[in-house]
């Protein structure tokens, strides 16, 4: 399995990297993105110590860790900024916090996010069609979320993308050792979006060219 967007207590999850990583690979994982949430005050910080710990825990549990960061709440002028830092600090798969319908995300992130190119615009909320049409000519990756809250949103996001081309990847947005997938969970929200394991699959395989793509 491959999961690309995780939180350690860099940010706002539990579990530090190690358990974290040693967590999702008891659990069948072979990729993972510990993608903490950061901005301008804290990306400086928290993207080259994932960067550090994630060579190491790469070697020696042989299992793909990939350092990220999840932008959230940048003002969307800002958003090719930010983007740029988070990069040269070291983060290799860069997700933006989307317009979930369950927090007040500015409004805009949306569609700064797929016009700056981000990797992922995760739990993009109500996204407007014209929004799906930029990502795929962007190549941008809409999440599928097994997130609460955030997942209400699944169905309407996998619609737009089926019918504009835009590629899907599916997420767990983990906080909590009980938040990786398995296989129950990913049935579940397959379910609620009206997805199918073709469809999950095809996700798998998205995010699998995604960090290919990187030379990762």
């Amino acid at each position: 399995m491959i999961d690309l967007h995780t939180h350690t207590f860099f940010s706002d999850g539990v579990l530090i990297p190690s358990e974290l990583v040693c967590r999702a690979l008891a659990q069948g994982y072979k990729t993972i993105c510990i993608s903490d949430h950061v901005d301008f005050s804290n990306m400086d910080i928290t993207i080259p110590r994932l960067a550090k710990v994630a060579k190491i825990l790469t070697r020696e549990y042989k299992i793909k860790v990939i350092p990220g960061a999840e932008l959230t709440y940048i003002p969307p002028r800002l958003m090719p900024q930010a983007l740029r830092l988070a990069r040269s600090l070291g983060a290799q798969i860069v997700l933006v916090h989307g317009e979930t319908v369950v927090e007040p995300v500015p409004k805009g992130t949306n569609r700064a996010a797929i016009e700056a190119k981000v990797d992922i615009l995760a739990h993009p909320g109500m996204i407007t069609k014209d929004e799906v049409k930029l990502a795929r000519a962007n190549k941008v990756h809409l999440e599928i979320t097994t997130r609460r809250g955030h997942n209400k949103t699944n169905k309407h996001v996998a619609s737009l993308a089926h019918i504009y081309g835009a590629k899907l990847v599916f997420n767990t947005d983990t906080h909590e050792p009980e938040d990786l997938m398995t296989e129950a969970s990913i049935k579940k929200i397959l379910d609620l979006a009206h997805l199918t394991q073709k469809d999950f699959n095809d996700m798998q395989e998205n995010a699998n060219n995604l960090v290919a793509g990187k030379d990762l």
